[in-house]
């Protein structure tokens, strides 16, 4: 388990997020790796408002493409599941909104393509070298985008478990036409050890900087 302090600017220290691979397992003819994202507000931040979300996504051991993949969240009781279902073969997935009604709809996926959380762990998994690029299509609440992404140099990255060596990932994302969307200040920081730790991410929003910091890191990850 990956735990991270969530954090707005620099200082301000508003939740905490965890990244955890659950477990291997036989899943839609083949094996995935269950990962789960989850992430909530601090005690004192949980007595204002109710805040949860849990993302979570089967990812195929072997194509490292998603098969299926959910967001829920809890914002103040307004409860909402978001659910992607793919098929990779035949290039299209179904994307399913549960609030107090059930909407779907169907989605035309592009070759190789990931949901948010799968994109993390596949870049953990490639070869990273300063100057490198590469692009990945994401599908992302029933839209198809395209994530750009270039691989800086080591920097140091201060964090719970000491100062890490970790290449800057600048990404930046287009819809398919090419129009860009809103990814100011968008980083992440991976370690250049055999683990390959997320060790930082970060996006500037109008009124600051969102920074998730890695604060443990205990068993598989």
């Amino acid at each position: 388990m990956l735990t991270y302090d969530v954090s707005w600017s620099s200082y301000l220290t508003a939740g905490v997020a965890t990244f955890t691979v659950r477990e291997k397992k036989a899943s839609f003819g083949s094996t995935a790796y269950h990962v789960v994202a989850e992430g909530r507000p601090t005690p004192l931040l949980a007595k204002l408002y109710t805040l949860y979300y849990k993302a979570d996504s089967l990812l195929d051991a072997y194509s490292l493409l998603p098969q299926r993949g959910s967001v829920f969240s809890d914002e103040g009781g307004r409860k909402r599941l978001k659910t992607t279902s793919f098929n990779q073969g035949a290039r299209t997935a179904t994307y399913e909104v549960q609030t107090a009604t059930l909407v779907k709809k169907p989605v035309a996926l592009s070759p190789f393509t990931q949901d948010a959380l799968s994109a993390i762990y596949v870049l953990r998994a490639i070869p990273l070298k300063p100057g490198a690029a590469m692009s990945m299509p994401v599908s992302d609440s029933g839209k198809m985008y395209k994530v750009n992404v270039r691989i800086g140099n080591l920097e140091p990255v201060k964090t719970g478990i000491g100062t890490v060596n970790a290449y800057r990932i600048t990404p930046t994302i287009t819809d398919l036409q090419g129009k860009p969307q809103n990814t100011r200040g968008l980083a992440l920081w991976i370690s250049d050890d055999a683990r390959r730790l997320p060790v930082k991410m970060q996006a500037e929003v109008a009124v600051g900087s969102f920074n998730l910091t890695l604060s443990a890191a205990r068993g598989g990850n």
